[in-house]
């Protein structure tokens, strides 16, 4: 079944014009239109991007309840002054519908996906800013919107899209503690999923952890608390002994966008790059023997985030002092050459508006 073209309605006044583009607050602002498509009688129907506004739901919708709600988080980008480009969509595409899988959910169309970014983002160019570093933050999300509070897969669901302009993250280094009390997933579970709850699971130990001092958690594995898993919401990397290290892929761990994208760019550059497990134990060798030189997460809202201190079992240890030749930046600066169109797109990863 080939879906209609989008049905337009656009706003009257915009709402740009209360944004201050020189200081753009991450999440604070969020664009004129958003996209929204139901799901029904077992197809979805006609998407409409219409000006964002509130929704009306019935207190019984099932996504409240039983937590059918998963996501995804893209950027768009400014390529010169004319050209508007999307980093990676099929990737996210891809992710999207592993994830509506996991939790029973309907997979999503392609032509939906692909085509309502594309046209949303087109309607809305103008909020896409300008300065280096910025970018026009996506957020596609699905949600179970049956109204009916019966434990039960949903017969009913709503995708929407809706954007809003970000400004340059400040990468102040992070003060994390290694967590080995708390899980952020198990084995079988929906860690590699990009749904709700694992998210708001994460809140109370990252909670305790800031009102000890630290920024954010290093997630180890849920059996035996041996193995770093993710930084935070983000994936887990390291240099050690000259070698760019991440945990490798599993259901436990989500399948980053960005974490892909800094090992391929690292192989490109001639950095050696493993996918392999890095245990409590191998860290706290590695810092002894000072062979760990850098530590940092990876993500679409920030694309590094430097490690300066690491708590393992109370006891802080400290990375040395990071600057622009760092491999973490090195690969920073590969991966924002390209979207700005700087660089060659060698592996086809911009798509344009």
């Amino acid at each position: 079944m080939q879906l209609e073209e989008p049905v337009i309605r656009p706003i009257t006044q915009s709402r740009i014009d209360q944004v201050d583009f020189e200081n753009l607050e991450f999440g604070k602002y969020i664009s004129d239109h958003m996209l929204v498509c139901d799901y029904n009688n077992k197809a979805w129907q006609t998407p409409k991007i219409v000006p964002f506004a509130d929704m009306s739901m019935s207190p019984a919708m099932l996504a409240l309840h039983y937590g059918q709600s998963v996501f995804e988080g893209l950027k768009a980008f400014r390529m010169g002054e004319e050209q508007i480009c999307i980093f990676r969509p099929d990737k996210h595409y891809e992710r999207l519908n592993r994830s509506l899988a996991r939790m029973c959910m309907p997979a999503m169309p392609e032509e939906l996906f692909i085509n309502g970014l594309k046209q949303l983002i087109k309607l809305d160019e103008e909020w896409v800013p300008h300065g280096e570093g910025t970018a026009l933050y996506i957020r596609p999300i699905v949600f179970a919107s049956e109204a009916r509070f019966g434990v039960k897969v949903s017969d009913e669901y709503r995708f929407i899209i809706f954007t809003g302009p970000t400004g340059k993250m400040f990468q102040r280094a992070l003060r994390v503690k290694v967590e080995t009390h708390y899980s952020r997933a198990a084995r079988g579970g929906t860690g590699a999923a990009k749904c709700a709850g694992n998210y708001g699971g994460a809140f109370l130990p990252t909670l305790k952890a800031r009102e000890e001092g630290y920024d954010q958690v290093l997630w180890t594995d849920a059996n035996e608390h041996i193995h770093i898993e993710e930084s935070g919401m983000m994936n887990a990397m390291f240099v050690l002994d000259g070698v760019l290290v991440t945990p490798p892929l599993s259901d436990s761990i989500l399948n980053g966008v960005t974490r892909d994208a800094l090992l391929t760019l690292a192989r490109d550059l001639g950095i050696p790059a493993e996918e392999r497990p890095v245990s409590i134990q191998e860290l706290q060798g590695c810092f002894r023997n000072n062979t760990i030189t850098e530590a940092f997460g990876a993500g679409t809202a920030a694309v590094v985030s430097p490690i300066e201190a690491i708590s393992i079992n109370g006891v802080d240890h400290y990375l040395p002092s990071y600057n622009k030749n760092s491999i973490m930046f090195r690969l920073q600066q590969e991966l924002e050459s390209i979207r700005a169109g700087k660089t060659p797109d060698r592996h086809n990863w911009i798509v344009l508006v």
